[in-house]
């Protein structure tokens, strides 16, 4: 039986033009949502531009600092569902702009959960952290979401207090004035796949030097990641918002979204599985100038149990699916035809696996 339960339901996305925002919007697009966006105006070169991700929706550029602004587009939409999405995301940038990056990413997420206090039809709200919230320890075992919320970085800490902020108002405001809201973090791992054409992240990076013919530099080669391709991360998100929508108390809570632990591989093992789909030559430095920890793993086993959300690709499923994107791509097939191509892929997989 179809899942009809996002035809027509209000859906207000901050950070959609950016990649997992931009991908949102075409997923929920497809089932039927009413969508409204809030995000900084992208650059010229985006997955946002490329594949027209403004097409049929209420597309808005705002900074969610403009407090005033944010409010009125939250007030005049009222939207039934909240993705927050919008954040500074590098680690590297994190270093280099610390002030913009915990005030865009701490200040930001208060901004829209004092806008949503007033917002009378909200249901659903889902804040999207980041897996490196956790106290990193390099443990071998994953991360769970009773581990202690750390941060060595800035952007790692302006995550972990954006968990903390969210907690006070779901403590304070959204369990005690109306319990028919539901509030949750989600904590996803590195998410890979075709149109992120972001700063210092390893498969951007990648493309890019592919596209300029120059070596691709390779640094923390055996740094190991929870890589999972972008709609399982999505996937997550729309799980947990629709959870929080039928019963807020049960699932008003953080949450990991990771692969398999047998998938989270090192750099180098990633790099080497894409040259075996593209021609690229690397150099491998050494990097002692930013920290970053060495082990990344989350325990998924919360989600699992209790959302049946579990991933349904393979670390090379994700990498053949991103090889797969760039391919068309350059052979000149239309971007936002690509991205449904997957999409409907992907969620014809989840019905021969028995998910919604």
């Amino acid at each position: 039986m179809k899942d009809t339960f996002w035809n027509k339901k209000k859906v207000f996305i901050t950070g959609h033009t950016g990649f997992k925002g931009g991908w949102l919007v075409m997923w929920l697009k497809s089932l039927g949502a009413v969508v409204c966006g809030y995000s900084l105006k992208p650059e010229k070169k985006s997955l946002f531009y490329e594949s027209n991700i403004a097409e049929g929706i209420d597309s808005n550029f705002g900074n969610i600092l403009n407090y005033k602004k944010l409010e009125k587009k939250i007030k005049d939409f009222s939207p039934e569902i909240v993705f927050h999405l919008a954040a500074q995301p590098i680690v590297k940038k994190s270093y280099t702009h610390p002030q913009k990056t915990i005030t865009t990413n701490v200040i930001g997420t208060f901004n829209l959960l004092e806008s949503l206090r007033s917002c009378k039809d909200v249901r659903s709200v889902v804040i999207v952290t980041s897996d490196k919230v956790y106290e990193n320890q390099n443990l071998i075992r994953g991360y769970n979401e009773k581990d202690s919320l750390g941060g060595h970085d800035p952007y790692s800490s302006s995550k972990a207090c954006c968990e903390l902020i969210t907690n006070s108002y779901r403590s304070s405001y959204f369990s005690k004035d109306n319990k028919s809201i539901g509030i949750a973090t989600a904590r996803a791992g590195n998410v890979i796949g075709g149109g992120d054409y972001s700063e210092y992240r390893l498969i951007p990076d990648l493309f890019k030097s592919i596209e300029k013919n120059k070596t691709l530099i390779l640094r923390n080669k055996n740094h190991t990641r929870p890589w999972q391709h972008v709609l399982e991360a999505l996937r997550g998100y729309i799980t947990l918002a629709k959870s929080l929508y039928i019963d807020s108390e049960k699932f008003s809570e953080a949450w990991n979204f990771g692969p398999r632990l047998k998938d989270c591989k090192n750099v180098k093992w990633i790099i080497n599985k894409f040259r075996k789909n593209f021609d690229f030559e690397i150099k491998e430095v050494s990097n002692n100038k930013f920290h970053e920890s060495k082990l990344l793993q989350l325990d998924i086993s919360k989600a699992k149990k209790k959302l049946r959300w579990e991933p349904i690709l393979s670390v090379v499923d994700a990498i053949d699916l991103t090889s797969e994107w760039y391919k068309k791509r350059g052979d000149g097939e239309r971007v936002s035809k690509i991205m449904l191509y997957q999409i409907n892929k992907y969620k014809q997989k989840l019905l021969e696996k028995n998910y919604e």
